[in-house]
């Protein structure tokens, strides 16, 4: 092996080791979000069955049933943030999202996916992951709270699967070549290469544009 392969590969290795980081960091993240709502609803748990107990124990039936009706809208209400019919998208999609809301981003999202897609999972993963990071790494960005959202849509476009992000952005991106640059330094920008790469497996269309204070991107994924 050649000095320049070698140290190719050196420089290869640094940038996948850095991805690996990353990944590794938000995947706590998440976990760690995880954990928090779990605690709080242990902890809501244990008073909800203290109070209909109370209810029980002074005979208060129809207080009783107007308590478990409350308690019924609010599962509702928290149960996830978006249903698409596809296991594979609610979960890294409500698994991104929810750490968007915890992270004080406001999100909307609407999204309808097929149950069964053409599509790896492993890919849709990538793509959706990858989106909703740089979204969500764009708006921590926004100097003003109130100002940070992400805005998702995903469904059916006649035989292709269409999803678009929008998301705050402070200031313009940098772009060179037609290409939007990163934001976080040398070495990082490979999620956005990794959504390339599949849209580009599928031959797929991928759309990117900022405007004040916002940036998009669109994904159109033949099935």
């Amino acid at each position: 092996m050649g000095l320049a392969d070698f140290v190719l590969r050196r420089i290869v290795d640094r940038r996948v080791a850095a991805f690996q980081k990353d990944l590794i960091e938000k995947h706590v993240a998440e976990v760690e979000n995880i954990y928090r709502q779990m605690r709080g609803w242990r902890h809501d748990y244990h008073n909800h069955i203290q109070a209909m107990k109370a209810c029980r124990s002074l005979g208060q039936d129809g207080e009783l049933d107007a308590y478990l009706d409350s308690l019924e809208a609010d599962l509702r209400r928290v149960d996830t943030i978006v249903r698409t019919g596809n296991v594979m998208a609610d979960a890294i999609l409500n698994s991104k999202l929810s750490l968007a809301r915890a992270r004080g981003i406001a999100v909307s999202a609407k999204a309808a996916v097929p149950r069964k897609l053409p599509i790896s999972e492993i890919d849709l993963c990538v793509v959706i992951g990858n989106l909703l990071d740089n979204a969500i790494e764009a708006c921590l960005r926004v100097d003003d709270p109130g100002e940070r959202f992400i805005r998702l849509y995903a469904d059916l476009k006649r035989d292709s699967l269409y999803l678009s992000v929008t998301n705050s952005s402070a200031g313009r991106p940098a772009r060179r070549g037609g290409r939007y640059l990163t934001s976080k330094g040398r070495g990082h920008g490979l999620g956005l290469l990794r959504v390339d790469r599949v849209v580009g497996k599928y031959e797929g269309y991928v759309k990117r544009r900022d405007e004040s204070g916002a940036f998009t991107s669109e994904i159109l994924l033949p099935l």
